[in-house]
């Protein structure tokens, strides 16, 4: 077996028996926890005062960590679509999703090294930091079936998603209608009267924007009522889809020889 084929299988989605494939896979999963942990504590003051270069070295490491990651991807990129040509696998690589993702989870670090930043832009390049929490979709199993998930449900949320908007136009709009007259500073336009609408189509009622008409009352206790069954709609479809992915992965296993999958 080749060097690049060692190292491809180091950092391949597919996690073997090999202690490599466990070290890589605990080694990135604990850097990507611990800047995260890292981004929460600098936002206090007094500890980011404190302990600023043990912030900075650990951004350090994982930069350096997270670099040779990514060059490894597109140096073995042609190994994970071997049906592409060396150039187009890596061009594959790096403009598909998790490409990305590792690209913009060490840009901010580079950047203002390369072109002057204000620094109002760098506080939100900064943020882009939290992308490596998506880093670990490839290196957790239950994130993967999350993600098998979403994916096959896709068609199923999104209908529901159009529902959703659809009631939240009319219900804003009839509310708008009917309390403008009667409350102009608080439902001058439908802009306010969607984000009352939000709050309480989600039944989390803010209290901030209310009707105080008896048409405005009854409209908004019919949008409630609507928004526990809407709003449940999406949690029990994701639901009853990871119940089945879940029962076909103990249905299945791979054969120790080829690595293909076999049902039980």
């Amino acid at each position: 077996m080749t060097l690049k084929k060692k190292i491809f299988l180091l950092v391949d989605n597919e996690k073997g028996n090999g202690k490599g494939d466990y070290f890589v896979e605990y080694l990135i999963s604990g850097l990507i926890i611990l800047n995260v942990i890292a981004i929460f504590l600098e936002s206090y003051k007094s500890i980011n005062k404190d302990y600023a270069a043990l912030f900075y070295g650990i951004e350090l490491v994982s930069i350096v960590v997270f670099s040779i990651e990514y060059i490894i991807r597109i140096w073995v990129a042609d190994l994970q679509y071997p049906d592409l040509s060396p150039a187009k696998a890596r061009f594959k690589y790096m403009f598909s999703f998790l490409g990305l993702v590792d690209l913009f989870s060490i840009l901010p670090f580079y950047l203002p090294y390369l072109i002057t930043i204000d620094l109002r832009i760098m506080r939100v390049l900064r943020l882009l930091r939290l992308l490596r929490l998506l880093k670990l979709n490839r290196h957790s199993k239950s994130l993967q079936v999350i993600g098998k998930v979403l994916k096959n449900t896709k068609n199923d949320i999104l209908v529901t998603v159009f529902m959703v908007f659809i009631l939240l136009v009319l219900a804003s709009t009839l509310m708008y209608s009917i309390e403008n007259d009667a409350q102009p500073e608080a439902f001058e336009n439908i802009g306010q009267a969607l984000w009352w609408a939000v709050a309480t189509l989600t039944t989390v009622g803010y209290g901030d924007i209310y009707p105080i008409t008896g048409l405005g009352k009854l409209l908004s206790g019919i949008i409630a009522l609507l928004g526990i069954g809407i709003v449940a709609l999406p949690t029990g479809i994701i639901s009853s889809a990871y119940i089945d992915e879940v029962q076909k992965s103990k249905n299945t296993c791979k054969c120790p020889k080829c690595g293909e999958t076999i049902n039980l």
